[in-house]
C-alpha cells in the first residue's frame, strides 16, 4: 500500500530535532510520497536540502504563501520564477489569499495569486491553493483564469458541499486532511457526495493534527488517520482509498 501526503512542511522547525525519525517512521507506514509546499523565499535552502536526502520520496513546490505577501512580494515573486528553472518543481504552492489574519495586503495577495498562477500555467504546473475566510475572493481569480492548463488541489479544504463542486469546476482537487476527522469539521457530513477521484490526502504536518492528536504538532504518519476516515465515509478498504488517491495526485501533478 502507496500512500501519498500531498500537503507536508517537512522542512518546518517544528520537525528540527527529530525530522529524519519522523519521516522513517511515516515511510515504514507506508506514506512513500510527500509534496512539500514552499512559504517564502527563506525556507528555499531548507527544502532543497530535504529533497536531496530523500530524492525519491520528497516532491517540491514553489511558491508564496498569502500570510507572506507583504510589501517585498514582488521580490519574492522573481524568486519563484528564478528557482523553477534551476530545479525541478512538481507545482506552484501554496498560493492564494488569506484573510483571517490580515486583510490590509488583499490587492497583493490577489496580484501575487494572479502572477503565480500564470506563472504555473507557463511552466505546464498545477497550483496548490490556500483559502481561509477568502472563498469568494479565491473564486472570482479562478474563475477569470479558468483555461485548459488549469488544474490543482484546492488545499486543506473547509468548505460546504456547493463550494467543493465550484472548486471541482475549476479543475481543483480537494485536499482532505485532518480536518476531516473533527466532529464540528463539517466536510465528513457530505464528502461521500464527492467522487472520490476528486480528493486527495494530505496531513499540513506540522498543523492541523487528526483526531486523536487534535492539538498535538502533526506528522505525516498521522495521514493513515486521515485515510481510515475516509475509508469509513466511502465504506471502502483503506488499501482501495490509498491507491486512487495516489492515482490522483499522479493526475494532478504529472507523474
Amino acid at each position: 500500500m502507496v500512500i501519498t501526503d500531498t500537503h507536508t512542511h517537512l522542512y518546518s522547525e517544528a520537525f528540527d530535532e527529530d525530522r529524519d525519525e519522523l519521516i522513517q517512521k511515516a515511510l515504514d507506514m507506508g506514506v512513500k510520497r510527500f509534496f512539500v509546499p514552499a512559504i517564502d523565499s527563506t525556507y528555499t535552502k531548507r527544502m532543497l536540502d530535504l529533497k536531496n536526502k530523500y530524492p525519491d520520496h520528497v516532491f517540491l513546490m514553489a511558491g508564496l504563501h498569502p500570510t507572506h505577501v507583504k510589501e517585498d512580494f514582488e521580490a519574492e515573486l522573481a524568486h519563484i520564477e528564478k528557482i523553477v528553472t534551476e530545479n525541478k518543481y512538481f507545482a506552484i504552492g501554496e498560493i492564494g489569499i488569506d484573510l483571517y489574519w490580515d486583510k490590509s495586503f488583499l490587492r497583493e495577495q490577489q496580484e501575487a495569486f494572479r502572477r503565480q498562477i500564470q506563472l504555473a500555467k507557463n511552466n505546464k504546473l498545477p497550483i496548490v491553493i490556500h483559502c481561509r475566510d477568502a472563498f469568494d475572493e479565491v473564486f472570482q481569480i479562478l474563475e477569470e483564469q479558468m483555461d485548459e492548463d488549469l488544474r490543482g488541489i484546492f488545499h486543506c479544504f473547509t468548505g460546504n458541499l456547493e463550494q467543493a463542486k465550484k472548486a471541482i469546476d475549476c479543475h481543483m482537487k480537494l485536499g482532505i486532511g485532518g480536518v476531516v476527522t473533527f466532529k464540528n469539521g463539517k466536510i465528513d457530513s457530505f464528502l461521500n457526495q464527492i467522487d472520490i477521484h476528486d480528493i486527495v490526502l494530505e496531513t499540513d504536518a506540522p498543523y492541523l493534527a487528526p483526531t486523536p492528536f487534535r492539538g498535538k504538532r502533526n506528522e505525516s504518519s498521522y495521514i493513515l488517520n486521515v485515510l481510515e476516515k475516509v475509508a469509513d465515509i466511502y465504506k471502502m478498504d483503506i488499501e482501495q482509498v490509498a491507491q486512487i488517491t495516489t492515482a490522483n495526485s499522479k493526475e494532478v501533478f504529472g507523474i
